[in-house]
């Protein structure tokens, strides 16, 4: 009852006021009609709060999302199904999903009736223009009766994570060096016949070749054991994202710092799917990524990563010298000191290639004095290693300027500071 009570509405507060008034002008004034209006009003809210309060109605949530992870700007539907798992019908339901700011307004759905065993599914749209990792839930559920006098507000536990990623563009296939292909032919490599093979021999599956029966080992383990033949190459490389604050310009979806994640996500995104093994380091140092699914972890790492305070490049130049056996560094980067330019040139050697995407962050802000000459002093630095320029402006996609990537060589520079 008590639950009731602090569960009356504004207009559940006001019946049970007016009709405490009446009761009273009716015992000073001698009206027995008067009172007993003033018992009725009384009597409603009250009446409605007690049976709001024992209502013992017995709900199941669960919740879908399609898809779980949305690019930038992207939806997704997430449908709500609700069970009413007792032998007694439900009366007005009230619901409401918890959805943060970002993905919209809360959605709110009125169900008249829930029958017994009945299920009821309900769909609702959210979209971000923001990257993050999203909380949707938990599920709350108002019972009112049928006046609005009495609203009692249960609420679910589940929740559900939604990853809102950063854009991916399509890039096109562009042969980064003769050592590396990216997958196709380059994925499998042929083990010596007396080799790996005889090392480690595996038990016989149905299916194999039995001229691959290894007799040795046969004999040995007392069970068919076959060669492995072949055993999976990958090439690797590692993708540099230059995450500090001070190398970036603008705010919002739009601004440089966006753009590079854009960038990053879309290019490590195309590497993974030509066969590359990839690892993802940043100004801070090396970010994890499971190696199943990699364009997934990529994507959810970026989804969530953010500015940092650091003033220069040197861990995430340490941690690329310290990985090892990279045959391929892509770096995005914002606004660069030669001599900071030169500390990461100097990691690539002949076994190496190296594609510098370098955003002009100059154009961000107006073209800040000075920007334009430090920015081609940078790709100069770059370009005397034998790295590969990519130049990113504003309002230029990856997807245009990819292509540059092909260019070896040192890069010439036009009079606008862009290549030739």
């Amino acid at each position: 009852m008590r639950a009731g009570l602090r569960a009356l509405t504004s207009r559940g507060r006001s019946f049970l006021a007016s009709g405490i008034a009446a009761l009273l002008m009716a015992f000073f004034l001698g009206e027995s009609d008067l009172f007993r209006i003033g018992v009725l009003i009384t009597a409603l809210p009250l009446l409605a709060a007690m049976v709001v309060a024992r209502t013992r109605y017995r709900l199941s949530c669960a919740r879908r999302l399609d898809p779980p992870r949305a690019e930038v700007g992207g939806e997704a539907t997430v449908t709500l199904r609700l069970e009413n798992v007792t032998r007694l019908p439900t009366g007005l339901l009230l619901i409401e999903d918890t959805v943060p700011y970002a993905l919209g307004v809360r959605p709110r759905f009125v169900l008249d009736r829930v029958e017994p065993r009945g299920v009821r599914e309900i769909d609702y749209r959210v979209r971000s223009d923001l990257r993050g990792r999203y909380t949707i839930g938990p599920l709350s559920i108002r019972i009112a009766d049928p006046f609005g006098l009495v609203e009692l507000t249960r609420s679910f536990t589940i929740s559900d994570t939604l990853v809102v990623t950063p854009h991916v563009a399509a890039l096109p296939h562009v042969r980064l060096s003769g050592e590396w292909s990216g997958g196709g032919e380059s994925r499998t490599r042929s083990v010596a016949a007396a080799g790996d093979d005889d090392v480690a021999p595996r038990e016989y599956r149905q299916g194999d070749d039995l001229r691959r029966v290894h007799w040795r080992s046969t004999a040995r383990r007392g069970e068919l054991m076959v060669r492995r033949e072949e055993q999976q190459w990958q090439s690797r490389g590692a993708l540099l994202l230059d995450t500090r604050r001070h190398a970036h310009r603008g705010e919002g979806p739009r601004s440089s710092f966006e753009v590079a994640v854009s960038a990053a996500a879309s290019i490590g995104v195309h590497l993974a799917h030509e066969g590359l093994g990839l690892r993802l380091v940043t100004d801070q140092g090396p970010e994890h990524l499971t190696d199943s699914g990699l364009s997934y972890s990529l994507l959810d790492t970026l989804a969530v990563i953010r500015h940092s305070p650091a003033r220069s490049l040197e861990m995430g130049v340490s941690a690329l010298r310290q990985g090892g056996g990279d045959g391929l560094i892509v770096a995005v980067l914002g606004a660069l000191e030669p001599e900071e330019a030169r500390e990461l040139a100097r990691l690539r050697h002949s076994s190496i290639t190296g594609v510098a995407v370098l955003l002009d962050v100059g154009t961000w802000d107006g073209g800040a004095p000075g920007s334009a000459d430090d920015h081609q002093a940078v790709q100069a630095v770059l370009a005397g290693y034998g790295w590969r320029i990519v130049n990113l402006p504003a309002g230029a996609s990856i997807a245009s300027v990819w292509q540059h990537a092909a260019n070896r060589g040192r890069y010439v520079l036009n009079a606008a500071g862009g290549p030739a």
